[in-house]
């Protein structure tokens, strides 16, 4: 990111002084996706949200002696998927490791994690970076791990009591660690590639993607330097919660490293955390001190082998990548080079509608039955129509009780110009706070079909004529534009029902001068 002028932000440092040479700014993601599946990658405890404290804990969870990890194969499967589907190498052989450090959720004093022989390598992603006002535009960014490991518990503090307690139901629970090469330069570069991967996992189905579950928490590495020199100091925001935050704490923090720098102060090596709330970073420990977590090969599980032998199959005792890669579906960027073929929609278009997944699959269900309207038209009233009401509402697309048949059935009437576009819009709205009642029934009970019968329509021109003297006259002395008065007195008249293109053709005959 070059830096030659800076906007300032109001929730951002101030950056007046900052020197008007160009520094570029460096970004580095690390990703921890709890893989879902049933059970913990090395106990057979569940995985449920929301459990009651300490309900998901088997011995081994808990650090009891004599206890011994058990890998989960399902999480093994989950993080192939994952790697093939990133373009990963996987590994013939990886192999997990103790990694060690006290924290009081930590029962064990050590994290099995894959420190020196991850489960795969080398892979990238190419995603399209959304920014408001700006272009789109690709980028790419190399994976350089990805790795299986298990999460810490949880402390509880009590500011009151002045005690913490611990829960160990997230102890043990599975994740892939994915460690990206420092490839970015802005908060939004780094916030649309976690769209992205959102994306991809929920297609694989290896990551619910909750956030505000904890199911998905992103690290970010934070550097500045000038143009052509050697990369800068760098600092950790740990454990952001959301996509939004990821933009807004990688932006404050170039910002703030800025002006740290401009007011002739040193960047130190520390980890910080993001306050949303405040929306700035806050120190939390320096890292100046390397910490020494003292890796170690995991005694009590064996180097984890997979089957790469092309055609093969997998057994009790080995898993093949092959087999595992025949079940990787269609990823989010295949899909929209498919929409721009297919339906000859605009790659701005197809990237908004795969990034909701909701809408593509409205999309995808309404012209599949409903082939007769244009996939443009269906497209725009989708974004246009039923995402406006839903964020109006400010409800979640996948929380709104309108179905796909719902949307198809109003599109249908709105084609064969039974309903306007008022009353389409209206519908939105009415099958929201009656899930259970047809469109059909909702344009009987409330009156909504268009009129287009012409008897109707020029008795209402007529009234809307004699109601507007002075937009007649302009139009007839050649202001076209004064037409759309008129049409707007007939919409009043109408109660929004007349159909508007009739509506123009008679007032345009109405209006006409005689022939001399």
């Amino acid at each position: 990111m070059h830096y030659s002028i800076i906007r300032r932000l109001s929730t951002q440092p101030k950056l007046a002084n900052i020197p008007k040479r160009k520094w570029k700014s460096v970004v580095g993601l690390e990703v921890h996706a709890q893989i879902a599946s049933a059970s913990k990658l090395f106990s057979g405890s569940g995985t449920s949200f929301g459990a009651p404290l300490n309900s998901s804990v088997a011995f081994f969870d808990a650090s009891i002696p004599g206890t011994l990890p058990v890998l989960n194969r399902k999480c093994v499967e989950s993080g192939i998927k994952t790697a093939l589907a990133l373009g990963c190498r996987v590994n013939e052989v990886s192999m997990f490791d103790r990694k060690h450090y006290f924290y009081a959720d930590l029962p064990n004093g050590y994290q099995i994690t894959q420190q020196r022989a991850a489960l795969a390598n080398n892979g990238s992603m190419t995603f399209p970076v959304i920014t408001p006002g700006k272009k789109v535009y690709y980028k790419t960014v190399k994976l350089l791990q990805l790795q299986l490991e298990q999460d810490s518990g949880k402390s509880l503090h009590d500011d009151q009591l002045k005690r913490s307690l611990v829960d160990l139901n997230r102890a043990g629970l599975p994740l892939m660690e994915l460690v990206f090469a420092p490839d970015l330069e802005t908060g939004e570069e780094a916030a649309s590639l976690v769209k992205e991967l959102i994306l991809i996992l929920r297609r694989l189905q290896t990551c619910s993607c909750k956030m505000e579950e904890g199911a998905l928490r992103v690290d970010a590495n934070i550097s500045i330097h000038q143009e052509g020199d050697p990369l800068g100091v760098r600092t950790e925001v740990k454990n952001i919660g959301s996509v939004r935050s990821i933009s807004q704490a990688i932006t404050y923090e170039i910002n703030r490293q800025l002006e740290t720098v401009a007011e002739g102060g040193v960047i130190t090596n520390e980890t910080r955390s993001w306050d949303a709330e405040n929306r700035r970073t806050v120190a939390m420990r320096d890292k100046e001190v390397l910490q020494d977590y003292r890796f170690m090969p995991e005694p009590n599980l064996p180097p984890l082998h997979v089957n790469l032998k092309p055609g093969s199959q997998s057994t009790e005792d080995l898993v093949s990548v092959a087999a595992l890669s025949i079940e990787i579906p269609e990823l989010p960027e295949d899909t929209r080079q498919r929409l721009v073929e297919q339906y000859s929609l605009k790659p701005e278009t197809a990237i908004i509608l795969v990034n909701e997944p909701i809408l593509l699959d409205h999309f995808l269900s309404i012209n599949r039955s409903l082939s007769e309207v244009p996939a443009k038209v269906v497209f725009n009233f989708l974004i246009n129509d039923f995402l406006t009401y839903c964020n109006k509402m400010n409800l979640n697309v996948e929380d709104c009780s309108i179905n796909a048949e719902d949307l198809k059935d109003i599109l249908k009437n709105l084609h064969e110009e039974k309903i306007n576009l008022q009353a389409a819009r209206q519908l939105i709205e009415l099958l929201h706070n009656n899930p259970n009642v047809k469109v059909q029934e909702l344009v009987d009970l409330h009156n909504l079909q268009q009129i287009s019968n012409l008897e109707e329509i020029e008795d209402l021109c007529q009234q809307a004529i004699s109601k507007q003297p002075k937009a007649v006259q302009q139009y007839q002395k050649g202001k076209s534009k004064a037409l759309f008065a008129i049409v707007g007195e007939v919409a009043k008249l109408s109660a929004q029902k007349a159909n508007m293109k009739i509506v123009v053709e008679c007032l345009e005959k109405l209006l006409k001068p005689p022939k001399k």
